[in-house]
């Protein structure tokens, strides 16, 4: 399966793995790649850019094949400027094949040189975004791709809260870079739908997750498989830092919180990364949030990568050669 996604970054198969505190890891990253789609490291997963240009090259050393490095360039308990500039300056030096940006767009996050800085690198570089205008200034100032990023998605949907059946195919009449689609995907029909309404591929969190690589509690993955689309819901609304997650115990908290127009110092302490760390390692799903998509309602076992992007990659070439078959077109 050929599109523009695939020719951009050199992968075999139109899919890429998004961003996920503490979970995209060289292990996971290098087992996306290793299954023929672009695999993720996430930056804030290390404290300096030292720490990430480690971990880029333990992934190499576990794949040969093409990845990425996923910037979340928004506000942060943690994450300080010198943390940011760190990482950018790690991932130019040691060339990594592309930049996923979500969040603030990089060009004013790091300066207008930026982008040239990034593709002087040899380094294709991708916004995740959740409008037609964010889609249009990527586009406008020498981005390689856009990700047309759905409320369905897990993580930090953008409070326009427009649905990835619409969103898709608005960027894609509006660009002339690749758009990649994400939100709400997790099987071979969201990618034979994203190909459709226009894009050149997708990108999934919430189903790798469920992977055998992943390294997480296997408590999760089994409550990932047991829920359904409509157990997560948005929350962050009142201090403009909108997230989706899924409903238990603190996302009810920060709901309540929320309700009585609570200060961001009472939200703090549920929002923090560290509690999601703490669900991650010892399985404990009330303890913290939990960033997933509504794609959950679609997850229904543990495979591995290689297994999940194969039967993905298959699924989706079925659908688009019967898709005619089934129409009586008079």
């Amino acid at each position: 399966m050929k599109t523009r996604m695939t020719e951009l970054f050199g992968i075999k198969h139109p899919i890429m793995c998004g961003g996920m505190m503490w979970l995209c890891k060289p292990e996971l990253c290098a087992a996306v790649s290793n299954a023929g789609a672009l695999g993720n490291i996430t930056a804030a997963n290390y404290d300096s850019g030292e720490e990430l240009r480690k971990a880029i090259r333990k992934t190499r050393e576990l794949t040969d094949k093409p990845f990425s490095v996923n910037l979340t360039l928004l506000p942060s308990f943690r994450i300080t400027k010198e943390m940011y500039n760190g990482w950018f300056n790690a991932c130019l030096e040691e060339k990594v094949a592309a930049f996923e940006i979500s969040g603030a767009p990089v060009d004013k996050f790091f300066g207008p040189d930026a982008v040239k800085k990034i593709h002087d690198a040899g380094a294709k570089l991708i916004h995740k975004v959740g409008s037609v205008r964010h889609a249009r200034h990527a586009d406008q100032v020498g981005y390689d791709a856009v990700i047309a990023a759905g409320v369905e998605e897990g993580g930090h949907p953008l409070n326009d809260d427009v649905t990835t059946m619409v969103l898709t195919p608005r960027i894609a009449e509006s660009v002339k870079i690749p758009v990649i689609t994400t939100g709400g995907i997790a099987d071979g029909r969201g990618l034979a739908a994203a190909l459709i309404l226009g894009a050149e591929g997708v990108m999934m969190a919430s189903r790798f997750m469920a992977t055998k690589e992943c390294r997480m509690n296997n408590k999760v993955k089994e409550e990932l498989v047991r829920r359904q689309e409509f157990e997560t819901s948005l929350y962050g609304k009142t201090i403009e830092l909108q997230g989706r997650a899924l409903k238990n115990v603190v996302f009810n908290q920060i709901q309540e919180l929320e309700a009585r127009h609570a200060k961001i110092e009472e939200l703090a302490p549920l929002l923090s990364g560290l509690r999601q760390q703490t669900v991650w390692d010892n399985g404990d799903v009330e303890a913290g949030l939990i960033p997933v998509g509504q794609s959950i309602g679609m997850i229904h076992d543990v495979v591995s990568c290689q297994d999940l992007v194969e039967r993905i990659v298959k699924n989706a070439e079925q659908i688009l050669k019967n898709s005619t078959g089934r129409l009586q077109i008079s």
